[in-house]
């Protein structure tokens, strides 16, 4: 989590640095809200300022103890690991000496033995952090090497773990190094001036030129340029590449939430992850799709690992795949794969789903299915992240930066990404003709219209939720696709409303979730197409087993399916004739908005729930 910001540039001091890294960190402040700080290289050394809570207080603590002017400044927002949110354990941290100042983002592993070491040589902590013990490790060997760049190249030797870790130092007012390992790091390019961030949301108003830093690399900053070092001290190049969206994707935009803008923005998310995705004799083409067809038509076995959403999505992407390739498809959460001895090998196709591309999780479970042998694909949102350049393949969805912390439109692309994979595959090994998979891309291309159609009766939806305000419990329920939509939308009140909130597989409630059912307990239903029968009718038993018992039931169903007229409290349609299999496009969507605004009513930050960070960075 946590985010970082930094900016060098300009032949002399000036307000720029601290309001670009200030913006910086307000764009940033998703990835970690704990606290947040910056440092700057003044005329009498390095000064800093941090204070816990939002970013909104730090800078009351510039406006009253404020900054000298600048060429140099770096920005921190913070998402606690170790230690409690505090001003002591807020970023930036400095050297014994006082001479270094770092920002980090990640876990150093073994802090406690190196803080043990340090302590030993006179180190005295005034925090509880592991990045205080990075900044006296690296003041250490700034002080012997009178470098800030060969003090980098020593300290990372030294740091087990997670990192991202950025340096200024007083003896050289100019310059920034950072070195990254496992947590993502960014630079923009500019003319005479430089940017870092955890990502580009952080200088994506100043430039659309940006480098991604691979793994285990220095950069080194100062307005002539950057010099990229691998950590042996090898010279290495960056990639560069174009940003691709603008600021304003990056504001509310006349929304009351990041998640209110998310929401509404998932029709243009699943048209974007379409877009271009055939060729000109109507083909199914996935251009990032770098693996050979051959080994793809020889794959026996499908595993998806995510989580959270992620894994939902992934739950989804199971039913399609299997009908439409017949391949066993299993879904696993990320960060149990690598520890139970998965079976993979040369013919498993191991499919990594993370919006970030940076999930720390899934970017280990993604090594270790390398290490077997399997073949990786990545569905990413974020171009040139962890996941994306390590994965054998990748396949982008185009939604465009998510701000809020509750996954909406990143969700419905990643669903979107999957239906492509697997029509892809279907195509590639022969189990669809042409004809079959044109069929479906057109099916899908009329989601975005269907998810507008679902979005038009957002005041019903919100008028129920502020309804039901005080409530205290939820459950969940679907079948087939309408299970993984279930679980979540009971993690979206979970994360937002912070209520008790439980999804089920319809067919489960009788084996115990039935206990729970008491007079006014409110239940969703994601009731099947009654095109699907024996689905819908075993759904509609499940609403008649819960009514008789005095749940509140709501049901989130087809236009036209009247079966459900004397059974629910309320109802909210969701088009008809949508291929059962695209049905959690449309389904999820009522799920988040009633998340978001029984969130707002009970006083709660929809973009900022407690204890969450948008990336998960660290194991």
């Amino acid at each position: 989590m946590c985010g970082i910001v930094g900016y060098v540039g300009g032949d002399s001091p000036s307000e720029k640095p601290l309001e670009v890294v200030y913006e910086g960190l307000e764009r940033l402040e998703y990835r970690g809200y704990d606290s947040a700080g910056i440092a700057v290289v003044g005329a009498d050394g390095i000064e800093y300022r941090k204070k816990s809570g939002r970013v909104e207080q730090l800078k009351q603590e510039l406006k009253d103890r404020p900054v000298s002017l600048t060429t140099t400044a770096i920005g921190h927002t913070r998402w606690a690991t170790h230690g409690q949110p505090s001003d002591q354990n807020s970023h930036p941290h400095l050297s014994r000496d006082g001479k270094v100042a770092v920002v980090h983002n990640g876990i150093v592993e073994n802090f406690q033995e190196l803080r043990e070491q340090l302590a030993s040589r006179g180190s005295v902590f005034i925090s509880d952090t592991d990045t205080e013990v990075a900044a006296h490790v690296l003041g250490e060997e700034y002080a012997r090497a009178g470098s800030l760049r060969e003090a980098m190249l020593n300290a990372v030797q030294s740091f087990e773990g997670s990192f991202a870790l950025v340096a200024i130092a007083d003896g050289e007012p100019g310059t920034i190094v950072a070195a990254r390992r496992n947590s993502p790091l960014v630079v923009g390019m500019g003319d005479g001036e430089y940017y870092l961030g955890s990502d580009v949301a952080a200088f994506v108003g100043y430039t659309k030129r940006a480098m991604a830093i691979a793994q285990d690399q220095i950069v080194v900053l100062n307005k002539d340029g950057v010099e990229v070092l691998n950590f042996d001290g090898t010279p290495a190049e960056g990639e560069e590449y174009d940003v691709d969206w603008s600021i304003e994707a990056a504001v509310t935009d006349g929304y009351e939430s990041f998640m209110d803008k998310e929401i509404h923005e998932q029709p243009k998310a699943v048209a974007d992850t379409l877009l271009g995705r055939r060729n000109k004799d109507g083909y199914l083409k996935l251009d990032e799709m770098r693996l050979n067809e051959s080994e793809l038509r020889a794959i026996d076995k499908i595993i998806v690992v995510a989580c959270g959403s992620a894994a939902y999505a992934g739950h989804v992407a199971k039913y399609a795949v299997e009908h439409w390739c017949r391949i066993p498809v299993e879904v696993e959460l990320a960060h149990e794969f690598r520890y139970r001895d998965p079976v993979v090998n040369s013919k498993t196709l191991v499919v990594a789903i993370s919006q970030s591309g940076e999930t720390m999780d899934t970017l280990m479970a993604v090594r270790h299915a390398s290490e077997q042998g399997a073949c990786v694909l990545a569905i990413v949102n974020v171009f040139g992240s962890t996941i994306a350049r390590e994965a054998d393949a990748v396949l982008y969805t185009h939604a465009g930066p998510e701000v809020a912390v509750a996954s909406t439109k990143a969700f419905s692309a990643q669903i979107t990404a999957s239906y492509l994979l697997g029509l892809y595959l279907a195509q590639l090994r022969g189990n669809k003709y042409p004809d079959e998979v044109a069929t479906y891309l057109d099916e899908l291309a009329k989601m975005p219209e269907r998810i507008e159609q679902v979005l038009e009766q957002e005041d019903t939806i919100r008028a129920l939720a502020r309804d039901m305000k005080d409530i205290s419990s939820v459950l969940f329920l679907g079948r087939h696709v309408g299970f993984p939509i279930a679980l979540e939308g009971a993690l979206k009140l979970k994360e937002l409303a912070y209520i008790h909130a439980e999804g089920f597989a319809a067919g489960e409630l009788k084996h115990g979730p039935i206990a729970l059912v008491e007079e006014g307990l409110p239940i969703f239903f994601v009731v099947p197409t009654p095109r699907r029968p024996l689905l819908h009718s075993k759904v509609i038993s499940n609403l008649a087993e819960v009514k008789s018992r005095g749940a509140r039931v709501i049901v989130v169903a087809e236009e036209g399916d009247d079966a459900v007229d004397g059974l629910a409290d309320t109802i909210i349609r969701v088009p008809v004739s949508t291929p059962t299999l695209m049905m959690p496009l449309v389904t999820v969507v009522p799920l988040q908005i009633f998340a978001c605004e029984l969130a707002k009513q009970k006083g709660y930050d929809v973009d900022k729930p407690r204890n969450l960070a948008k990336s998960v960075t660290v194991e």
